[in-house]
């Protein structure tokens, strides 16, 4: 906090406050009434008078009680310890991890790796989380249940997912300060194109309700070449619209146009 507010004092920007914020959002825009899947980092906007709370309430205000929002609530963690990377774990911590690791809880699992934003809103009253226990959504707004239900364990982020009924509304993808390699609609358009490979992985779950380790067969997500398919989106005319919120720069897009645009690139390049 001391680093960011200093960094801010030598720019002379100021604080972001929640007004500046639906400026931002509005100018972008953002209106009332629309879906959006967001993206965000907190860091990236500046010093957030309010922190994630602001942003949540400013995202909310923007798009109404008509609108809608979504974010990814994903709980990488739920998953077999044998596969972590970063770091790895001893190997004879393994068979302990996956004997007591937690089942997923959707008002109780932590997000990892995706911002102290989506961490909040996951747990903001009126928020509803899907069902999956690796690749969950959270929303909020109209029309919020129909988009995070059903979410099977087969499903993960293709066809049936809460991230296919968002391409199907014709949401829009806000990116608050964060680039295209968190763009989650790209993995749909990873199924869409046809380009996915398959892993054996484990988790823990609930079968008639006991607990137990299964091993199943899940989509090996790529996400190396985002970037370069978002850099592909950025020299398309007329796509969506970018420009600053607080002190992050920021795009907005249809969802429908980047996941078709990824899954033609895909076919071609993959």
């Amino acid at each position: 906090m001391d680093g960011e507010l200093a960094a801010i004092r030598r720019t002379g920007d100021g604080p972001v406050t929640l007004s500046r914020l639906r400026a931002g959002l509005e100018a972008l825009g953002v209106r009332a009434g629309d879906r959006l899947l967001v993206h965000s980092s907190l860091s990236a906007l500046g010093f957030v008078a309010g922190g994630s709370q602001a942003v949540i309430e400013a995202l909310m205000a923007a798009v109404g009680p008509a609108g809608l929002l979504a974010m990814p609530s994903f709980t990488s963690g739920l998953s077999d310890p044998a596969e972590w990377r970063a770091p790895p774990v001893p190997a004879d911590w393994i068979e302990p991890i996956r004997a007591e690791m937690p089942v997923y809880d959707p008002h109780l699992s932590p997000t990892r790796g995706l911002g102290v934003i989506a961490e909040t809103f996951r747990s903001v009253p009126g928020v509803v989380r899907s069902a999956h226990p690796q690749v969950s959504f959270a929303a909020w707004g109209a029309g919020a249940e129909t988009v995070i239900t059903p979410h099977p364990l087969d499903v993960w982020l293709g066809e049936g997912s809460p991230l296919a009924r968002l391409y199907e509304a014709e949401a829009r993808v806000l990116f608050l300060g964060t680039g295209y390699a968190t763009c989650t609609s790209f993995h749909l358009a990873e199924h869409k194109a046809g380009k996915l490979r398959t892993m054996r992985t484990g988790l823990p779950v609930r079968v008639d309700g006991v607990r137990r380790w299964v091993t199943i067969d899940a989509p090996d997500y790529d996400a190396d070449d985002f970037e370069t398919i978002g850099a592909v989106l950025d020299a398309s005319p007329g796509l969506g619209a970018a420009g600053p919120v607080g002190m992050a720069h920021c795009r907005l897009l249809p969802i429908r146009g980047i996941v078709d645009a990824a899954a033609d690139w895909m076919r071609g390049h993959r």
